[in-house]
C-alpha cells in the first residue's frame, strides 16, 4: 500500500510503499527525483522521461520525494546524469557516509522520519537551489507556452534549456508535457470526463491527451487509472 505525506522539507513529500502480491505499480514521470530507502540500501531515483516499472522490489520502501529542480543541489549531481536511472547512494557520496546513513536509517524505529531527517540535514548544509527554477516550474505548469516563459525570466532559448538539464534532468519542453501529464491525471482521478480532462490541462483535443498517456505512461488512461 502507498502512503504519502508533506515532507518538512519545503515542497517535498515523504511516501512509503508495501508491495502489493499483484506486484508493485508504475511509477510515471512528475518532474521530481526521490531519496530511497529499502533495508540495507539507500538510493536515487532520477527524473523519468516514461514510466518505471519497479522488477525484484520485496518488502517495504520509503522515500523523499523532492520539489522539481531541487534535488541536484542536495544530491550535488546534475539531474541530466540521473535521468531514467535508479542508482545507488553510495556512487554519488562517500561510501563510508552512506553506510553510516544506512545504519542509522535501518536500526530506525521509525525509517521513513529518519530518512526525511537525512534530507533535511543534508539541505541545510548544501548551497540554495536556483530560486529561477521555482518560477520555472510554476510558469509550466500554469500551461505557459516554453518561449514565453524564457522571456518572461529574461533567459535565451539556449540558457533555459541548460538550466533545465542540470534541474530537472530534461528541457523544459519536456517538464511542460511531464506536468501537463500530472495535470490530466489530477482530474481525469477526480472524474472529470476525458474530453473536458484534455481541455482544462492544456491538450489539444481527448486525441492528443490519450497520445501523451500511452507515450508517457506506456497504457491508455482508462487502463492506467482502472489500475489506481
Amino acid at each position: 500500500m502507498y502512503v504519502e505525506r508533506a515532507s518538512r522539507l519545503a515542497g517535498a513529500v515523504v511516501w512509503t510503499n508495501t508491495a502489493a502480491a499483484s506486484g508493485a505499480r508504475s511509477v510515471l514521470p512528475d518532474g521530481c527525483m526521490d531519496l530511497l530507502w529499502t533495508e540495507g540500501r539507500l538510493l536515487v531515483a532520477g527524473p523519468d522521461t516514461h514510466a518505471y516499472v519497479p522488477e525484484g522490489m520485496p518488502g517495504g520502501w520509503a522515500g523523499v520525494r523532492f520539489f522539481p529542480g531541487t534535488a541536484p543541489a542536495l544530491l550535488g549531481v546534475p539531474a541530466h546524469e540521473l535521468r531514467d536511472q535508479r542508482v545507488e547512494l553510495a556512487d554519488l557520496w562517500p561510501a563510508p557516509e552512506v553506510r553510516r546513513l544506512t545504519a542509522r536509517v535501518d536500526s530506525a524505529a521509525d525509517p521513513v522520519s529518519t530518512l526525511e531527517e537525512v534530507a533535511l540535514e543534508r539541505a541545510a548544509d548544501a548551497e540554495p537551489a536556483d530560486p529561477l527554477l521555482g518560477a520555472v516550474v510554476s510558469a509550466l505548469d500554469a500551461g505557459r507556452p516554453v518561449a514565453a516563459v524564457a522571456d518572461e525570466l529574461g533567459l535565451g532559448a539556449r540558457q533555459l534549456h541548460r538550466r533545465s538539464l542540470a534541474a530537472f534532468g530534461y528541457g523544459p519542453k519536456t517538464l511542460a508535457r511531464v506536468l501537463r501529464l500530472q495535470r490530466a491525471l489530477a482530474l481525469a482521478r477526480d472524474g472529470v470526463p476525458f474530453a473536458q480532462t484534455a481541455a482544462r490541462a492544456g491538450f489539444a483535443d481527448q486525441a492528443h491527451l490519450a497520445r501523451d498517456v500511452r507515450e508517457l505512461a506506456g497504457v491508455p488512461l482508462g487502463e492506467l487509472l482502472g489500475g489506481g
